[in-house]
């Protein structure tokens, strides 16, 4: 059982935008620990009625008696400093934590935290690893950035030293974090808004890599030339992987795919054949993943076998190149994919499946990643056949960047490929059915509500 002396003066929690995704699995945790927890969010969700099953008190809207009850309240990033909850608790002298800060409270309550880090497959890759250690019995604690089917949900209670998480680096969250292992899976330019400059990215890599302790474990991308000089900022044991570095301690080879995409390849560790691995998630930026996930699992000491069987049930998480459906014998996938880097990922999966021709439906996720991004937008969406691109998903800001999908749509046909601004869904939808052909491919892309595109396409 972890140890939870740090956090057991708080005896009832309030937690506001309990629904979030790392909120609900705080929530769920706190709960099997024995505190008292209620929450509040705006709307109803999926997550919502999961954390009322678990008895767990949820007020969709606001609740100030809760906030009363409470030795502390734990709120989300998207909650403003005037949010009538936060002033009730101001005016009530009871102490308010910023999600992050509190997830770093549990992740010391743990001997054994891990946590998987980097801009593109944090959570393809945290899924990954939790799979191996459920499949060799291991009993951990983790907090997934999606929904996975192996857990019913996006958390796992459970009762060893390990907790396994997704540490992000938005806003410099995963600084707050206390891990014994880290896996840094690439550093990309991404968060400008946040970060202003590729620099000031890097530089939050290296203070989280020097949070490690010295028999702590780094495991980084050897492919990625913006990983390979943290190992001099920590005393950890180093792992690398790859598939271009020959000089990685776990290196994969012999990558063949199948007709749907589906990778199998071999790896080698210091350079000796180690075992067979077989994919059930498409593309070559999965086998890195892969590689990750397995040097991490050989390190912790689970057998090859459990390591096979469990990267072979791994279907992908929610909403990672996740199949819809069929429409005119056509194949319907989504994908949160909402950066230039993580949309030609995703275009070489397509091509790498057999099919006819592709179909993009495009929603660019912030006006600053879609002025900062823009070439490489245009350019990474080449890789389809027919692109579409909905008006841009604004989430925490206001468009003071003067930059709309008409700017994208425009450049991409200045690049010679023709492209569709429709911002409207349902003529997107109408120009989809009547258009789309046998063993073609549709995916819609992005952090959105794009997400709706897929099932208005399936509800004939």
């Amino acid at each position: 059982m972890p140890n939870i002396e740090n956090i057991k003066k708080y005896k009832n929690i309030h937690m506001i935008g309990i629904g979030g995704v790392s909120m609900s699995g705080i929530a769920a945790i706190l709960t099997n620990w024995g505190f008292t927890v209620t929450g509040s969010d705006w709307a109803e969700s999926e997550s919502t009625e999961k954390l009322n099953s678990l008895g767990i008190k949820v007020t969709i809207g606001h609740n100030i008696n809760d906030v009363a009850k409470s030795d502390v309240v734990v709120y989300s990033a998207a909650i403003k400093q005037d949010d009538p909850e936060m002033l009730e608790a101001q005016r009530l002298n009871i102490p308010t934590i910023e999600r992050a800060d509190f997830l770093g409270e549990l992740t010391r309550c743990f001997k054994d935290t891990i946590c998987i880090s980097g801009t593109h497959g944090k959570t393809t890759t945290t899924s990954m690893i939790s799979l191996c250690f459920l499949e060799a019995l291991q009993d951990p604690s983790i907090q997934v950035g999606a929904f996975l089917n192996v857990l019913d949900g996006n958390y796992k209670v459970g009762n060893s030293e390990h907790f396994i998480i997704e540490a992000c680096e938005y806003v410099e969250s995963f600084l707050k974090f206390s891990p014994k292992a880290e896996i840094i899976l690439n550093i990309d330019n991404d968060h400008l808004d946040y970060f202003k400059t590729f620099e000031n990215i890097k530089n939050a890599f290296v203070k989280y890599t020097k949070l490690l302790p010295d028999d702590g474990l780094l495991i980084i991308n050897g492919d990625d030339i913006n990983c390979l000089d943290l190992p001099q900022y920590t005393n950890a044991n180093v792992l690398t992987y790859g598939i271009n570095n020959k000089n990685s301690h776990f290196y994969g080879k012999n990558i063949l795919f199948d007709n749907d995409g589906l990778p199998e390849f071999e790896v080698y560790k210091n350079n000796k054949f180690f075992t067979k691995i077989k994919l059930s998630v498409p593309g070559k930026h999965n086998v890195l993943n892969a590689l990750s996930c397995i040097a991490l699992c050989d390190y912790y000491g689970i057998d090859k076998k459990n390591i096979q069987n469990a990267l072979k049930k791994f279907t992908g998480a929610h909403r990672r190149f996740e199949f819809k459906g069929k429409l005119n014998g056509a194949s319907i996938y989504d994908d949160y994919g909402h950066h230039p880097t993580e949309i030609i990922a995703t275009s070489t999966s397509v091509n790498e499946k057999k099919h006819n021709k592709s179909w993009v439906v495009f929603q660019p996720h912030t006006y600053s990643r879609t002025k900062n991004l823009l070439d490489d937008f245009a350019n990474a969406l080449l890789n389809f056949d027919n692109i579409i691109v909905l008006d841009i998903y604004a989430a925490r800001e206001a468009n003071t960047y003067n930059i709309s999908s008409k700017d994208l749509v425009d450049k991409i046909v200045s690049l010679g490929k023709n492209a569709k601004y429709i911002p409207d869904f349902n003529e997107c939808v109408s120009l989809l059915k009547d258009n789309v052909k046998e063993n073609d491919i549709v995916l819609t892309l992005g952090a959105g509500t794009v997400t709706q595109i897929g099932p208005m396409l399936l509800n004939n």
